[in-house]
Parts: structure tokens; C-alpha cells; sequence
């Protein structure tokens, strides 16, 4: 009985020394923080179309949508970060364009086609040769917005509504896809002008002869 009251004595857990708990106290904050950053890794850099974007949200992943959809010249609101009805409508737009499902919704295959945005487009009603010049928001005597009431940036152009009706989606090569969305005074036939968003942008560009391709 006296053995195996000692074998029971000795089976009893032993107790941490204060060093011993205080190297466990330390590894398990260093694991919560290696797990802290682990996670935070794999939200940052999470691929672009792994959080669906709609309507109502806001943030700094709504800016560079909205910054994608005026690339792809189908949006000229302002870049706010807010999924309101415009950036809504311009994301409907960009489907239809592209025969996605037009829900308004952006997830994994809608970015995709975003950012190939860039390329030419393969499809247009007819081409047009024009005269383009170069302007912005900050050159004398010009607005801040344009004849719709739109903020004046890189993507939109103005136009001799005759020729290029208001709302008609462009593409110009060396400048990109774009809105007619403006007009001017000097702005008359097959004449346009290109909005920059600065005045050593608009200077490098000039005056070109350029050929347009109206998407609509």
C-alpha cells in the first residue's frame, strides 16, 4: 500500500516554476501575434474579386473601382469611394458591354475583365478621324464640371454633340476609353477634346489628328 500510494504521489502533475511560466506566458504572445499578422497578410493582399462589391458599400476598394470603370470609360462620377446609383449603372454598363451578367455586382470574373480594360477594343460601330486638342479643369475659364454636370478628369471628352452624341463611349488610341460628356464653343464637327487631369499632361499631348472608335 505504501508503494503504491508513492507510485500516486509521483503521477501527480509537477508544478511550473516562475521561469517555466513565464517562457509559456511569452510564447503564446509571440503565436497570437504571428497569428495577427498572418491574417491581416491574407486580408491586404487577398486577389482582387475574392469580396463582392455592391451597391451601398464605401471604401477605398470602391475608389479603385471607380477609378477601373473610368479607364474603361463607362463612369464619370466622382471618385469618392461610394457605390451609389452612378457607380451602379457603370458597372451594368460594363457587363453589358463585355456579355457578362448584368447584376451590378462586381466579383472575380468582372474585375478580370477590368483589368484588361486597357487592351483595344475588339468590337465598335465605326471609326471616326477628328482633330483632338487637350484641356483641363484648370485652364482659364473652364469649369470644374462638365456639361452634365460630371467632374472634369482623364476619360472625359468633349464633342460637337451633331457629331458624337453626349453619353457615346470612345476610344482613342494614346489616350484610352473614354465618355462624350462635354461640349465647348471651338468644339465643332470632327473636332474633340481631351481631358486631363493636369495642365503638363494636357501641354505633352497638344493638338493630334487621331482616329476615334465609337463604341455605342
Amino acid at each position: 500500500m505504501r508503494i503504491l500510494l508513492f507510485a500516486l504521489h509521483n503521477d501527480k502533475p509537477r508544478r511550473r516554476t516562475k521561469r517555466e511560466v513565464k517562457q509559456l506566458k511569452k510564447f503564446l504572445f509571440i503565436t497570437a501575434i504571428l497569428a495577427v499578422i498572418l491574417f491581416t497578410n491574407a486580408v491586404v493582399f487577398a486577389a482582387p474579386g475574392d469580396k463582392l462589391l455592391k451597391q451601398g458599400m464605401r471604401g477605398d476598394e470602391i475608389q479603385v473601382l471607380q477609378k477601373m470603370l473610368t479607364d474603361a470609360g463607362v463612369y464619370s462620377g466622382d471618385i469618392d469611394g461610394v457605390f451609389g446609383n452612378t457607380t451602379f449603372r457603370a458597372v451594368q454598363d460594363f457587363q453589358r458591354i463585355h456579355g457578362l451578367a448584368v447584376d451590378g455586382v462586381v466579383g472575380k470574373q468582372t474585375w478580370t475583365y477590368l483589368e484588361r480594360a486597357g487592351a483595344e477594343p475588339s468590337r465598335y460601330s465605326r471609326t471616326l478621324v477628328v482633330t483632338a486638342s487637350a484641356y483641363t479643369a484648370y485652364d482659364d475659364g473652364n469649369s470644374n464640371r462638365t456639361s452634365r454636370g460630371n467632374p472634369v478628369h482623364k476619360g472625359i471628352v468633349a464633342v460637337d454633340p451633331n457629331t458624337i452624341p453626349l453619353g457615346t463611349r470612345l476610344y482613342i488610341p494614346g489616350y484610352g476609353y473614354a465618355i462624350a460628356d462635354d461640349v465647348g464653343g471651338a468644339i465643332n464637327g470632327n473636332r474633340i477634346d481631351l481631358a486631363f487631369d493636369s495642365r503638363g499632361q494636357a501641354l505633352e499631348f497638344g493638338v493630334q489628328r487621331v482616329t476615334v472608335y465609337i463604341l455605342d
